[in-house]
């Protein structure tokens, strides 16, 4: 087991004699601030050599602990030394990279000390590239990606030779995913090429730290734990509002009026939302209640580099009020003078909730302040749940897992990349990284074989000969390999998207790219249409080059570009606290008394859910017989379920027409009544039915499309530019039904198949869930729509907007004036 050390004041300084250079001690001194004992702490891990996983409290100085022995020992180094890189920074995220170089500049050049700092990411100019590698700076910041692109030269060896210190920032963040299996490999490496150095890993929110910390150190050999408790708690208040809150739905525009009060009454404000498509229509709505003129701006993923950095800066500088943002601002940024977090929507998880609530008092003696705005009832039980976690000092988080093999394969043509690797060392390296510990041989030779040749099927194609065996070992095929391979490094599969350039006037064609949006929602434009991006209204003109050019339209409404990612899922601990507050009206005095009546007569008109049961309601409605799943489960598990029950339904000539999800429910509609639910819900349905129905789907497919990028028998980018995603699901899905039928055993579609099960419907989550629902499956037959069932029956029939801005405020009002409809008729039949 890991050791942990406790340090619950982090304000008292340590005793113990540590070699801290006193013009460091007294620079600290002169900007008011001193060390810490836990930064200490890191000191003396460092001396010790100690893997080390520091988990502190936002604001506190996580990011200097992780650096402070790096200082120290880069203190008297001789100003014309050879270069040699000492301390390696891994960051997530770009942006997070040079707010670094900043803090970290500050003190090099006040003290004039001789210790030179690159940034190497995505972002960074080829020139720059060059002559880093070249001439290593002392520390290099850097994301994953980047430092496997490294890896993959044949000077890899002698650039990380004299590597000394690691430090994984924001490890919570993508420990627990590919991008985690990922790095862990690229630790694996440099631990080979830097045997003596030392890793250090960071995080606020860290959910499992006993697991967390067996990631960080090398197998068997667990990271030490430095958990430092804050005694100040966040201040966390939803907003208070006397507009009616939606029944369904996640908009909003019912709390515009006090969200913008809230940015007034602030210094400066971030709000969060939980998907890129919410920040746009978030931001045109905050615009057009602005009669102040205050500078809000938008910030997500999509958005040029040039406008992200120009954002970062107004943020830096306190040149904003507010800005509406995507989890692109959540991790690990120093924005000191935020005083304020305005969470949009539901939390969706305890830790989520925490991380993004620190961005605002970015200081450890200063509690943050935060205000929860949700869009429906359930939200606003979901919001309670995450306040009083956070207030019992609980995390949640995603669960640690083996390690995925597609991000093997990529790392097998990485490793080739830099020179001859002999199978048995390059074994016994992955299986060094914790994830691949239990990395059969079996398997690691298929993935081998499959690298070298792409396995039987595909062997006699020259575009899958990527390594050449050789007496002394494997090495890369080619040098058109090697740049293929280097062009498509990492696990972030993207949908497809393309740049969009804003027309500078009415009949210009000059203009800059001010970002990149996905090709689906393309799709569905004409020459006219408007659309909101960027922050503003652009009325889309054409495609010119595989770049949408658009000019800007501020007088007319738009549609809002349907981003596919950004969904977040519904976590397991949140789940079940919403479960049991819903049970438990002694529970409800903190909800909002709009919502506990809403719970009031959904008990007086049907049930609440049990805590470890389900409630299920049926009623007919409109023509249709409606069956209400209330499992509070997530999306990932309702979307499964409702594909095996609607199966199982069509086998029993029920006769279903389609079905819908939300975060806490699955509806389904059929032409015949269900009477016997229990039937629907036996254990058995993901043995009997899943494998006949996954083969069928097209999930598989879509999983194997992701992998087969990952690993390398596709291609995201060519030629330094994105391929049209028709192209490469045209190519993927030539390949998969080859396998299929010619080489059905073949690892890719085993992991495939393992992949859709898990990722895209967690299939483990479902397989629980009805363990623990058996036999405790509560079934109503109701008159019409109970309050509970009201937001799923929003949610029927709702396709993606086709008409422009106010077909979509139609539509929206169309979904709420249902909503009221059916809650009017639960008021007339209590009433009666």
């Amino acid at each position: 087991m890991p050791t942990a050390s406790l340090i619950d004041n982090p304000q008292i300084n340590a005793t113990v004699p540590l070699r801290i250079p006193a013009l460091l001690e007294n620079w600290f001194a002169e900007q008011g601030w001193h060390i810490r004992d836990y930064q200490r702490a890191m000191v003396d891990a460092y001396n010790r050599r100690e893997d080390t996983l520091l988990i502190a409290p936002t604001g506190g100085g996580k990011t200097l602990a992780g650096f402070l022995p790096s200082l120290i020992a880069l203190f008297d180094k001789p100003a014309k030394s050879r270069a040699q890189l000492k301390t390696l920074y891994i960051s997530p995220l770009r942006a997070l990279t040079n707010d670094i170089e900043r803090n970290l500049a500050r003190p090099i050049q006040d003290l004039n000390l001789p210790i030179t700092i690159g940034v190497r990411t995505g972002d960074t100019k080829t020139a720059q590239r060059a002559r880093q590698r070249k001439t290593p700076p002392d520390v290099l910041l850097t994301t994953p990606e980047s430092l496997m692109l490294l890896l993959s030269y044949d000077n890899a060896e002698d650039y990380f030779a004299d590597l000394d210190v690691v430090i994984i920032d924001e490890l919570h963040s993508f420990a627990t995913g590919k991008r985690g299996d990922f790095t862990s490999l690229a630790l694996a490496r440099l631990k080979t090429l830097a045997p003596d150095h030392v890793r250090f890993g960071l995080s606020a929110t860290i959910s499992k730290p006993d697991e967390a910390a067996r990631w960080l150190g090398p197998t068997g050999s667990a990271a030490k734990i430095l958990e430092v408790r804050s005694s100040s708690r966040p201040e966390i208040n939803v907003l208070k509002t006397d507009a009616r809150l939606p029944l369904g739905g996640h908009s909003p525009v019912y709390a515009i009026k006090q969200i913008y009060d809230e940015i007034l009454s602030a210094k400066s404000v971030i709000i969060f939302v939980n998907t890129r498509a919410q920040s746009e229509l978030l931001f045109q709505q905050l615009w057009r209640k602005n009669d102040q003129n205050l500078p809000i701006l938008i910030y997500h993923g999509s958005l040029s580099r040039e406008k992200r950095q120009k954002t970062e800066s107004f943020i830096a500088t306190g040149a904003m009020r507010a800005v509406v943002s995507t989890s692109a601002l959540e991790m690990g940024i120093d924005w000191g003078d935020v005083d304020k977090v305005i969470q949009v929507g539901a939390p969706k998880g305890v830790s989520r909730l925490l991380q993004r609530i620190g961005r605002s008092n970015h200081r450890l003696d200063e509690p943050s302040q935060a205000i929860l705005v949700p869009c429906n009832p359930l939200e606003a039980v979901e919001c309670d749940v995450a306040i009083k976690a956070i207030a019992q000092g609980q995390r949640d988080g995603e669960d640690y897992h083996s390690g995925a093999l597609d991000v093997v394969v990529q790392y097998i043509v990485n490793r080739s990349c830099a020179g001859r690797f002999k199978k048995r060392e390059l074994y016994n390296e992955i299986c060094s990284a914790n994830p691949y510990r239990n990395l059969s041989r079996t398997d690691f030779n298929s993935l081998v074989q499959f690298a070298q040749n792409g396995g039987y099927s595909l062997k006699t194609y020259e575009r899958y000969q990527r390594l050449q065996a050789t007496s002394r070992g494997y090495r890369i095929a080619n040098r058109e390999q090697a740049l293929r391979h280097r062009m498509n490094i990492g696990t972030i599969v993207e949908d497809a998207k393309i740049k969009v350039r804003r027309l500078a006037g009415p009949k210009s064609k000059r203009g800059r790219i001010v970002g990149e949006i996905e090709e689906q929602f393309i799709m569905n434009l004409v020459p006219g249409d408007t659309f909101a991006f960027a922050g503003e209204v652009l009325r889309y003109e054409g495609i010119n080059n595989r770049v949408l050019e658009a000019r800007p339209a501020p007088k007319l409404r738009a549609k809002v570009p349907a981003y596919l990612g950004g969904m977040m899922p519904l976590s397991s601990y949140l789940a079940e606290g919403v479960r049991h507050v819903l049970a438990n009206p002694g529970q409800w005095k903190n909800l909002p008394a709009q919502v506990q009546a809403w719970l009031g007569w959904q008990n007086e008109f049907s049930e609440l859910p049990e805590p470890h049961g389900v409630l299920v309601e049926g009623f007919f409605d409109r023509g249709d017989h409606v069956t209400v799943f209330h499992t509070f489960e997530g999306r990932k598990v309702n979307n499964a379920l409702g594909f095996l029950v609607t199966r199982r339904m069509e086998k029993a000539n029920l006769k279903p027409l389609n079905f819908s999800i939300t975060d806490y429910a699955l509806t389904i509609t059929t032409l015949e009544p269900v009477d016997n639910v229990d039937a629907l819900l036996t254990t058995d349905i993901v043995a009997d039915d899943l494998q006949d129905w996954i083969v069928e789907s097209p999930m598989v497919k879509r999983s194997f499309r992701k992998i087969a990028t990952i690993s390398g028998l596709t291609e995201q980018r060519q030629h330094g530019s994105q391929r049209p995603m028709k192209q490469i699901i045209f190519s993927t899905d030539l390949i998969y039904d080859v396998l299929m039928k010619y080489e059905p055993d073949h690892i890719l579609l085993r992991i495939a198949r393992e992949e859709a099960e898990k990722d895209l419907l967690d299939i483990p989550r479902l397989a629980h869930w009805l363990h623990d629902v058996e036999g405790r499956v509560r079934f109503r037959t109701l008159p019409h729509a109970s309050p509970l069932s009201i937001p799923s029956m929003m949610q029927l029939g709702k396709e993606r907007v086709r008409g422009k801005g106010e077909e979509e405020l139609l539509r929206l009002a169309s979904y709420e004036s249902l909503g009221e409809e059916l809650l009017a008729q639960v008021e007339k039949t209590l009433s009666a």
